[in-house]
């Protein structure tokens, strides 16, 4: 089995408190990548019942991950991208 390569990633939360810089699976989801880098930002995790959810904004492309892209095939190295929480109608 051959090892997963690795790429860094520069996170940091929308007033720029809190900064993180994760070296992430290429291989994994952006949803799975984004739940440990909330993890070890210390940040709530999603919370459907009071409609609070996080969303990674790509600062390269200026555009919000959907937590179905494969890390791999949408950021690069370096990449930056600010985790925003969005509030859903319930």
């Amino acid at each position: 089995m051959s090892k997963s390569e690795k790429i860094k990633l520069y996170v940091q939360d929308t007033t720029g408190q809190r900064e993180c810089v994760a070296d992430v699976d290429t291989d994994a989801t952006w949803g799975e990548t984004m739940n440990s880098i909330l993890v070890s930002m210390a940040l709530p995790r999603n919370n459907p019942s009071t409609g609070t959810i996080w969303a990674g904004r790509l600062e390269r492309e200026g555009r919000h991950l959907h937590a179905s892209e494969v890390v791999g095939q949408s950021l690069q190295d370096n990449d930056r991208i600010v985790l925003q929480p969005e509030l859903v109608a319930a």
